[in-house]
């Protein structure tokens, strides 16, 4: 079995084990490829969109409930497949305003997907109370991380291909 499928399995076994406490998890990936490096706000290319198709079909059975992404386009690009898909809105958020996102996502029940940045994410991951040190390259955009909130937070840090 492969590694990324195993790690999927077991996610879910533990988050429906009998007894175990209705508890939040947060899906967290940086947008998919974007088209333009020079451009402030650029649309992805056509790597990324297929990327951000990938997401949603590897999501569609997560139970997501809500979808949180900043205001560029990338990331309202990248969350718009799972979106369409689950037929939910995107909540936008600005990339700067990670407090309130953090409070959103600690109100929520059911799970959520968070579409955000290389520079937003690692603040995000930590201010929900991981403590493992995240980075993420510049050229990296196949990680999923997926935490799931309560007394302890836990981390699961996976990789997802187009």
């Amino acid at each position: 079995m492969k590694p990324f499928v195993f790690s999927i399995l077991l996610l879910i076994a533990l988050l429906f084990a009998p007894g175990a406490k209705a508890q939040t998890t947060v899906f967290i990936v940086r947008h998919a490829e974007k088209a333009d490096s020079k451009s402030k706000d650029p649309d992805l290319s056509e790597a990324g969109n297929a990327r951000a198709q990938a997401l949603a079909r590897m999501l569609k059975d997560a139970g997501i409930t809500r979808i949180f992404a900043t205001e560029f386009k990338r990331t309202q690009q990248t969350a718009a497949p799972p979106a369409k898909m689950l037929g939910l809105e995107v909540k936008s958020l600005a990339a700067n305003d990670a407090a309130r996102l953090v409070t959103a996502l600690h109100d929520e029940t059911g799970s959520a997907l968070v579409v955000g940045h290389t520079n937003t994410i690692p603040d995000l991951i930590k201010s929900l109370g991981i403590t493992t040190p995240i980075v993420i390259g510049e050229n990296e955009y196949d990680d999923l991380f997926v935490v799931q909130l309560g007394e302890k937070p836990g981390l699961i840090r996976l990789h997802y291909q187009p």
